[in-house]
């Protein structure tokens, strides 16, 4: 709710002003964002390499399930096409 009426006072505000107050505002968003990102835990190489090998056999895992899916779902179909056809 805060936010929202910060906005609209912001809003109200005459466009010289808020053009003005634009670099400030950017250098308190980067400044903001460093701060973050410094509390960010991040994944050892190791973490990453494992769960990188992980996403990657999933994948492929995938994509052999799915191929013999249509290879059954297209044996299906021509079985029954073949059935009226004849």
């Amino acid at each position: 709710m805060a936010a929202a009426q910060a906005a609209s006072e912001e809003r109200d505000k005459p466009l010289a002003q808020r053009v003005q107050a634009w670099p400030q505002q950017v250098k308190n968003y980067f400044d903001e964002l460093r701060n973050e990102m410094r509390r960010v835990t991040w994944p050892s190489r190791k973490q990453v390499r494992a769960t990188t090998l992980v996403v990657i056999a999933t994948v492929f895992a995938f994509a052999v399930f799915f191929y013999f899916v249509d290879l059954l779902l297209a044996r299906l179909i021509t079985s029954i096409q073949m059935a009226f056809t004849k």
